[in-house]
């Protein structure tokens, strides 16, 4: 089996869990638009009929008898930088199509379908095969709010994966009153010791975790050590307040938990001790020092799961100036 590619570790922009939705399709007979940006993997189990045949995880249109093609326009959860693209047709084996592509926008506000438009090409008009995943590298460097997909000329689609690194728009950010650590403001997993069980994004994603599944879990240690992951913020700040929630761990949460933060200089200076910690349970810690942090790290004794981490906080003047910059930067249209 072929190895993904390293991008496909990056969060998925479109993904319904990050709020992302399908917000048109020109057609969705046999199986709903909705499907294609699901979080679980696509399932099927055979001789499951309704009404309009076979029941698919995914997204299929009815078979054209014209000249054509059938489009699906999702909003991205989390705007950002597409990095790469997954059009996977899991378990469409007579019924997928021939070809696909991709185009991408950016849309100020929250437009209608309709009344979106300037669509740029990130995956031009390719191949597809029935029952894999098709991986597209994407190397326009813009920060993106919705896409089209576009499949030639009809048939099914279980999923599209759109990987990226989220943008914040600077005009929806309150400088003094702000999770450091969010994916959706644009910090990001840098390292981690162990992702066994399930990414460590997950930790700084965005709402609550409903199920264990929906957050960092490593493996079980059978040595001194302990796990840890390490996280840029979104950009220098002050962290006031932490949060470390360990919801739906009952017999798996880490004992205890330390908190770390490193400065411009690479310097690093305890944001919170070394902290006993409650299985089940969402704990916030008031953060005294206030010393600007660029990048944090969350230690777990001895190792465990932990639903999320926010660090909220403030920015410093530096810290409002990157996010302002980085967001200007990548909105300009491809020249």
């Amino acid at each position: 089996m072929t190895q993904a590619p390293g991008w496909t570790r990056l969060p998925d922009l479109a993904c319904r869990s990050v709020g992302g939705g399908v917000v048109w399709a020109n057609d969705e007979l046999f199986a709903e638009r909705e499907n294609l940006i699901r979080k679980p993997e696509p399932q099927y189990q055979t001789s499951t009929f309704g009404h309009k045949g076979q029941v698919y995880d995914g997204w299929e249109t009815r078979r054209r008898r014209d000249t054509g093609e059938d489009h699906a326009i999702v909003r991205l959860g989390l705007p950002g930088v597409i990095k790469g693209v997954v059009v996977d047709t899991a378990f469409f084996k007579g019924n997928y199509p021939p070809f696909a592509s991709v185009e991408a926008t950016s849309a100020e506000g929250y437009p209608a379908p309709d009344e979106l438009a300037d669509w740029e090409t990130v995956v031009p008009r390719s191949p597809l095969e029935g029952d894999r995943k098709h991986h597209f590298e994407v190397s326009a460097h813009r920060r993106y709010t919705h896409v089209r997909l576009t499949i030639y000329p009809d048939g099914g689609v279980a999923r599209l994966r759109v990987h990226g690194t989220p943008v914040a728009d600077p005009d929806l950010i309150l400088p003094d009153a702000l999770d450091l650590a969010a994916l959706a403001n644009g910090a990001s997993v840098t390292a981690c010791s162990n992702m066994f069980y399930s990414d460590p994004s997950n930790l700084i994603a965005p709402g609550q975790a409903t199920v264990m599944g929906e957050g960092w879990e490593t493996a079980r240690r059978r040595d001194d050590g302990n796990d840890w992951v390490e996280i840029e913020l979104a950009a220098p700040g002050v962290i006031r307040l932490a949060e470390l929630d360990t919801s739906h761990f009952k017999g798996n949460a880490p004992g205890w938990a330390s908190v770390k933060g490193r400065d411009r200089t690479g310097a690093e200076f305890d944001v919170l001790p070394r902290t006993r910690l409650q299985p089940d349970t969402r704990h916030r810690f008031r953060i005294d020092d206030s010393r600007e942090a660029t990048h944090a790290r969350l230690d777990i004794y001895p190792d465990g799961g932990m639903a999320r981490l926010r660090l909220l906080g403030s920015l410093t003047p530096d810290g409002l100036r990157t996010i302002t910059q980085r967001f200007h930067d990548l909105s300009q249209p491809l020249g």
